[in-house]
């Protein structure tokens, strides 16, 4: 007979077994890559450097991975190539979309082809919104708008929460942090208001600048020098347990030039990081 506090300890054993991995975990072990860093760089070549730099995350562009040009033969061959390589296309983006349905819909073919649960989008038109809302409903796929500076359309925040407000949960939100950082938002702020509709980050740093019009400009930087609360929001993200990816980014074609010292640099950021942070 197995005493009540017995099976207490037990069942307390068994559940802080379950939680270790999740409490070992670090935001390191979330970092990906946008492959616009390595624009320059073949598909081929996309696959090299991802082993080479122990990322196995990947968020693919049109120039590595193009549903729209590619026959299904070859979305076939790369998709096995990935696999091979023990490498995941977590998701697409940023993806185009349309007015026309049947060109969304080819979109979550693909990505349902490719075994991916997220899409990431940037729609030119509001409307476009009720399809993708259906569709992701329909495929089980979420879709994440992007933002870029504060002129685009999904530049401020507010507007990308009044989008997703009414809006199902598949739907959500790429939280560009060097796009963020150069509209003058905190970064950290930005994610706690979204209140849990961030499926993805993009890991980018930027430095603000005034030029002589007094418009502000602002610059890519390594990830952790520019001006960007990485340590608020690195923080915030550990609280609230932020189970999306980190993708690593640039917007500048110097690092894309040179993206081995880039993403390293990134990558030990995070690593910093998580240490400081337990």
């Amino acid at each position: 007979m197995i005493l009540p506090s017995l099976r207490l300890s037990a069942a307390l054993l068994i559940a802080a077994c379950s939680l270790a991995p999740a409490l070992a975990e670090g935001l390191a072990d979330r970092v990906a890559i946008q492959t616009w860093t390595l624009r320059r760089l073949s598909f081929d070549q996309v696959v090299a450097f991802a082993k080479a730099h122990g990322i196995k995350d990947l968020q693919l562009i049109p120039n590595h991975l193009d549903y729209k040009k590619e026959s299904p033969a070859e979305l076939a061959r790369k998709k096995g190539i990935l696999e091979a390589a023990g490498l995941t296309a977590y998701t697409y983006g940023v993806a185009g979309t349309s007015l026309d349905e049947q060109e969304n819909r080819k979109l979550f073919e693909f990505a349902k082809f490719m075994g991916m649960k997220l899409i990431v989008v940037e729609p030119g038109d509001f409307k476009i919104w009720d399809n993708l809302e259906v569709l992701a409903k329909e495929f089980d796929i979420r879709v994440a708008v992007h933002n870029h500076g504060i002129k685009s359309t999904y530049g401020n925040p507010a507007t990308v929460r009044n989008i997703l407000q009414h809006r199902d949960s598949h739907l959500g939100v790429c939280m560009d942090i060097g796009w963020v950082t150069s509209a003058n938002f905190d970064a950290a702020k930005v994610f706690k208001e979204y209140n849990g509709r961030v499926f993805d980050l993009h890991l980018k740093d930027k430095r603000i600048e005034k030029v002589q019009s007094g418009d502000d400009v602002s610059f890519d930087t390594e990830i952790g020098a520019g001006a960007a609360n990485l340590k608020g929001l690195f923080k915030v993200l550990r609280e609230t347990g932020y189970q999306g990816r980190l993708a690593i980014e640039t917007d500048s074609d110097e690092f894309a030039r040179m993206p081995d010292a880039f993403v390293d640099n990134a990558k030990k950021f995070v690593t910093d990081q998580d240490a400081a942070g337990h």
